[in-house]
């Protein structure tokens, strides 16, 4: 094909009237987002699971490293208050997805609770039993 079969090619070309790709692109695009956006909140609750194994494994948890994972665990105890409250407050409360995975990712941190709140109450260091 060459140049000018391409320009007249182009001038033939109604724009205003090719919209017929533009909605199933779209509805693509969407399916695409809304299950990118599930997939990144189900990653975000087990995400912290070689965190966990580790210092299960190696038994000993350094100040920092515990502190860094009660707080990651904290957060997400308050994002839980936070989507009771929405829950009473709201009309339409639709964040189910984010509700089961954030309490599936406080359940795994509940037993590190466990052992740190022991370690805290009796004043001693950290240890997981391994």
């Amino acid at each position: 094909m060459s140049a000018s079969q391409l320009i007249r090619l182009r001038c033939t070309h109604k724009l205003k009237r090719d919209v017929g790709w533009r909605f199933p692109i779209t509805l693509i695009l969407l399916v695409l987002i809304i299950v990118f956006w599930a997939f990144s909140i189900y990653l975000e609750a087990v995400a912290i699971l070689p965190q966990l194994v580790l210092l299960q494994r190696s038994g000993n948890v350094d100040n920092l490293t515990g502190q860094y994972v009660l707080f990651l665990g904290a957060y997400r105890g308050l994002y839980i208050i936070n989507w009771i409250y929405r829950y009473f407050t709201e009309d339409h409360f639709t964040r189910w997805i984010s509700c089961v995975s954030g309490l599936v990712q406080t359940a795994l941190y509940a037993d590190f609770f466990y052992y740190y709140y022991l370690s805290w109450k009796t004043n001693t260091k950290l240890k997981l039993p391994a």
